[in-house]
């Protein structure tokens, strides 16, 4: 299995160039964020003529995700339990959740398609916001694998985190000073690295960004940023044979800010791909 995350900003305006990049790269599983339409608005057409099943959850021009399939998906899910929603400052368990979770089962994979909430400015409502939601995300974690240790489970997506210095090569991005680097976000991650996933691609891509602002030259500079993750249980990790991030895709004719993070999975049971290629 091929699986690859991409925060896409917009599926309606970048549909060719990511189901371009699905059937040149022979992306098995695709998951997106940030589609920014509602689900009925999704353009399904393009990735059922390549071949793709779609599932996607979205609300409104905001937020949103998805995840596209070569193989059929089950149960499917748009919320992680106890997974809390943001309205006017205000936030919780009890307030209806934004459109930034989506689960389902592939090939015997739990893959999450997650957007984490940014968390806009240090001492903001959202910021508190965003530690709950991955406070939430991490007791469902742990909870899955007490439930079952062997469970193939893949969180990936935008996590709005650089949980090191060596993921953040933004100048404007200062500790102390700004989201995504301060140490309550870099604990919750670490939280989730306790619950017992790990990082399935810094082992095969040891240096990198996966985002860059569009303001202030920071791509030709490469002042970038690493918050693009694909997270795995022991199970899911031990599986990963390779992995890769498609810097190239920053590249071109209106290109989404984050590039799509791969990875390659030797799964028992695997057949060798005897599907049509695709044009």
């Amino acid at each position: 299995m091929r699986l690859a995350t991409w925060n896409v900003n917009s599926i309606r305006a970048r549909v060719d160039r990511i189901v371009g990049f699905a059937v040149r790269e022979s992306i098995d599983v695709l998951a997106m964020q940030e589609i920014k339409c509602k689900a009925e608005q999704f353009p399904y057409e393009a990735f059922h003529d390549a071949g793709y099943h779609v599932e996607a959850h979205g609300f409104s021009q905001w937020n949103g995700v998805a995840i596209a399939s070569r193989e059929p998906m089950a149960d499917v899910a748009h919320a992680f339990p106890a997974m809390p929603g943001f309205d006017k400052g205000r936030f919780g368990p009890d307030i209806p959740p934004e459109a930034r979770a989506i689960g389902a089962t592939v090939g015997g994979v739990r893959v999450w398609s997650l957007y984490v909430p940014n968390g806009r400015a240090l001492g903001d409502p959202h910021y508190d916001y965003k530690l709950e939601w991955l406070t939430a995300l991490e007791e469902y974690t742990r909870a899955s694998l007490a439930a079952d240790p062997d469970l193939a489970l893949a969180l990936v997506g935008d996590f709005n985190i650089a949980p090191t210095d060596a993921d953040n090569g933004d100048p404007a991005v200062v500790v102390g000073f700004s989201t995504h680097v301060s140490h309550p976000e870099r604990a919750a991650f670490a939280a989730l690295e306790s619950a017992g996933l790990s990082d399935a691609v810094r082992p095969f891509v040891p240096t990198g960004f996966t985002y860059w602002d569009y303001k202030r030259l920071r791509f030709p500079r490469n002042e970038g940023m690493r918050i693009d993750f694909v997270l795995g249980s022991p199970a899911f990790t031990d599986a990963v044979a390779g992995a890769s991030i498609h810097r190239e895709e920053r590249k071109g004719e209106a290109p989404s800010d984050h590039v799509p993070v791969v990875v390659d999975l030797d799964l028992a049971g695997d057949d060798d791909d005897d599907r049509p290629m695709i044009f």
